[in-house]
């Protein structure tokens, strides 16, 4: 369960940099962010696969540019799920999902090397979600405990 929060953060912050990056994408408010972030994930989830499943013969033909397109229209399908998440446009609906997926990549990547996934995992066991087990909670140390721990003898 944490993982999906995690998921949708990383993907609504990307979305933002996209609304500033991509001509032809608005993100009104970081809610509909959020939002967004929920609907991508669940057009991602749901009709994608089956779109490339159908679009298959011509993804192959193209050497595998159609696959841009089925991108573009899932990304285009989750804004008409979402009030104040709007695409519109040739670069909005073929670049928008290129920046996204390259912006949620880098931050999931820089989340993981920095290791807030744990720490924050360890903040969600605190209050009662799933996903982060005793050895991932913060837990504040003391300077004799640190002591302790770096003692030799």
């Amino acid at each position: 369960m944490l993982g999906f929060f995690i998921t949708t953060l990383v993907t609504a912050l990307s979305l933002l940099v996209v609304d500033l990056a991509v001509p032809g994408v608005a993100i009104a408010t970081f809610p509909a962010a959020l939002a967004a972030g929920v609907s991508i994930g669940l057009v991602n989830g749901s009709v994608k696969p089956v779109l490339k499943l159908l679009s298959l013969p011509v993804t192959f033909l193209t050497l595998g540019a159609f696959a841009l397109v089925v991108n573009g229209f899932c990304f285009w399908l989750a804004s008409l799920l979402v009030p104040g998440f709007i695409v519109k446009g040739f670069l909005g609906f073929i670049l928008g999902p290129v920046v996204l997926s390259a912006v949620s990549t880098f931050l999931a990547g820089y989340f993981t090397n920095n290791g807030l996934d744990k720490k924050l995992a360890g903040v969600g066991s605190k209050f009662g979600l799933k996903g982060g087990d005793e050895s991932d909670r913060i837990t504040p140390t003391t300077e004799q405990s640190k002591l302790e721990a770096t003692d030799l003898s």
